[in-house]
């Protein structure tokens, strides 16, 4: 399984997010909310501001300190080198 870090060492799997939205939003804060009083908030900033909310598949929701356009650069990253050397 891959993983994508989210800073200060934090890690997600990219095939579980649903969405990265902006954090500004009302329907969005209004989605946060909801995941805090049910269980289901993840807070991953350690103080920072958030700045983008994963949407799992799980229903859960992860604040991250990272920008929305950083966390979807990391999601299409490609496996680095050094898997390939691992092969030989």
């Amino acid at each position: 399984m891959k993983l994508i870090s989210i800073g200060f060492g934090s890690y997600i799997a990219p095939s579980r997010v649903i969405a990265a939205a902006d954090p500004e939003s009302n329907p969005i804060k209004r989605v946060v909310t909801y995941a805090r009083d049910n269980g289901k908030l993840v807070d991953a900033t350690y103080g920072r501001k958030t700045k983008t909310v994963l949407i799992m598949d799980s229903g859960h929701v992860i604040l991250c300190p990272l920008t929305p356009e950083t966390v979807a650069q990391r999601m299409e990253e490609k496996p680095e080198a050094a898997s390939r050397d691992e092969s030989t």
